[in-house]
């Protein structure tokens, strides 16, 4: 069987000899490098919670203990020399033996993905926490590995956010992507507009309690998350998906009056009017906010189902939302629809509808764009995973742990894969109204999601993954983390 990690690694293998054991006089080793010392200290306070009490970092050579040592250094790296930069950049070596454990990488992002290979292989015991010997060379197969959490339909704060960071990080996704605005809802202060938040952060589908992201709590969840080597990508969604922003400011309205706040579920039927003196200005002011509030190089503009506009008009907004993403130094990223549109070379285009691609995607691609593959029927996880699942969708099918799982990005639409950025699950929340909603959705789903964006296209067979799978589920139990315990009620084959 495979080591027992999610997802599968390039590369390990199993040797020979005891466990190294860590207690507390075990402390983690690290060198000058400022990245390895901040990924000592996070690798301490892990073990350490396992442990109970905590245990100390420590200079290479101040110490004669058992140690855990944290390694920034290319000659211990080897990574195949064809490998894109942004890919070595997270790739990581793990080699324990009965004497020490050394994760080694070319920079804090890889340590930190050696270290959610080590939480999953360490297993805590009375007396220590126990982790098997073996070796580990690794790397992601795709740069952009995500999850887009709307928190527009219905709100999750700061807490339920930072849980899912911690889940992403221990599968070695890298992106948390926020949709913060819809009809329903506008979840992040804008200081150009504050009655954004103040007003239409109140509503939330069916009349549920709304909520919205303050500056400084926007800023303490992006540090949260980088600290995991997680990428936080706030969507302003626009030039459909707008009613909020109609309900809070009248002047974007043909009349001047506000819209009623909006609690159902419907889609397509809101858009901005380029042609009212208040929108041009309204669309450059709030997505200069949002690029200044963030530090990450992406802004997602939406761009999706804006279904009673017509398209110069479209195009007209959307390219102007690009320009000024652009010209805040922030990489424009986009939903599909935006690929009729001329966008910034370099800028990402989420796709989601399977349906057969048209000359716009060729041209798209000839002209620098770059895709992020968010099958519908595949990775929307608030779809169902079958008749009996109690809450979510099925408008795009149910979704099956399998069916999550075994498919391939490349072969989605037959692109090169040098024109695949990677993948994103999404989980979308008009039905979805509670953390334990939430959670009982994306897990275990997420963790096939998670393989499908790391692993090489030639994974182990479907029930290697559940196999291996059913060693992390106890984690998430400890963390008292909802899952969906009937996905996985298949008993394992071979693996």
């Amino acid at each position: 069987m495979d080591l027992p990690v999610v997802p599968v690694p390039v590369r390990g293998e199993r040797r020979r000899g005891r466990p190294f054991r860590a207690t507390a006089t075990t402390r983690v080793v690290v060198g000058d490098d400022p990245a390895a010392v901040e990924t000592a200290v996070l690798l301490a306070a892990r073990i350490g919670y396992d442990l109970g009490a905590p245990i100390g970092v420590g200079r290479e050579g101040d110490t004669d203990v058992v140690e855990l040592r944290i390694v920034v250094d290319p000659a211990e790296l080897p990574v195949p020399r064809d490998l894109a930069p942004e890919l070595a950049a997270e790739a990581y070596r793990l080699e324990v033996d009965a004497d020490r454990v050394v994760v080694s990488a070319l920079d804090a992002r890889g340590l930190l993905r050696g270290l959610a290979t080590l939480e999953q292989l360490a297993h805590p015991v009375d007396d220590g926490v126990l982790v098997p010997p073996v070796l580990v060379v690794d790397h992601p197969r795709f740069a952009w590995r995500g999850l887009c959490v709307d928190v527009a339909r219905h709100w999750f704060g700061p807490e339920t956010l930072r849980t899912i960071v911690g889940l992403l990080y221990s599968l070695k996704l890298n992106v948390l992507h926020l949709h913060l605005t819809d009809d329903q809802g506008w979840r992040i202060e804008s200081p150009s507009h504050p009655s954004l938040a103040e007003v239409s952060g109140r509503t939330a589908v069916g009349g549920d309690p709304g909520g919205f992201l303050t500056a400084g709590q926007f800023a303490a969840l992006v540090t949260f998350a980088e600290a995991r080597g997680i990428t936080v990508v706030p969507e302003i969604d626009l030039p459909g998906h707008v009613n909020a922003a109609l309900h809070a400011c009248a002047e974007l309205t043909p009349g001047g009056e506000g819209r009623p706040a909006y609690t159902g579920v419907g889609v397509g039927f809101s858009r901005l009017h380029a042609e009212l003196p208040a929108t041009i200005p309204f669309v450059s002011d709030v997505l200069a906010d949002i690029a200044e509030m963030t530090p990450g190089p992406y802004v997602h503009i939406g761009g999706d189902e804006a279904l009673t506009m017509h398209a110069a008009e479209y195009d007209h907004l959307v390219g102007h939302a690009a320009r000024v993403v652009a010209a805040a130094g922030k990489t424009v990223v986009g939903w599909q629809e935006a690929l009729r549109t001329s966008l910034p070379p370099g800028s990402l285009v989420q796709y989601w509808d399977e349906r057969p691609a048209d000359a716009s995607l060729t041209a798209a691609l000839d002209a620098g764009i770059r895709l992020v593959f968010s099958p519908a029927s595949r990775l929307y996880l608030d779809m169902r995973y079958d008749p009996s699942t109690p809450v979510g969708s099925d408008w795009a099918g149910f979704i099956d742990l399998r069916r999550a799982y075994e498919w391939d990005p490349v072969a989605l639409l037959g692109v090169p894969e040098s024109a695949v950025a990677g993948v994103e699950a999404a989980i979308w929340t008009e039905n979805v109204r509670t953390p334990k909603d939430l959670f009982g959705l994306l897990l275990p789903r997420l963790a096939a999601v998670a393989e499908v964006a790391w692993s090489p296209g030639a994974r182990t067979a479907f029930h290697g993954f559940t196999a291996r799978l059913r060693h992390i589920t106890p984690r998430w139990d400890a963390q008292g983390l909802p899952w969906h315990r009937g996905a996985l009620a298949e008993r394992p084959g071979p693996g």
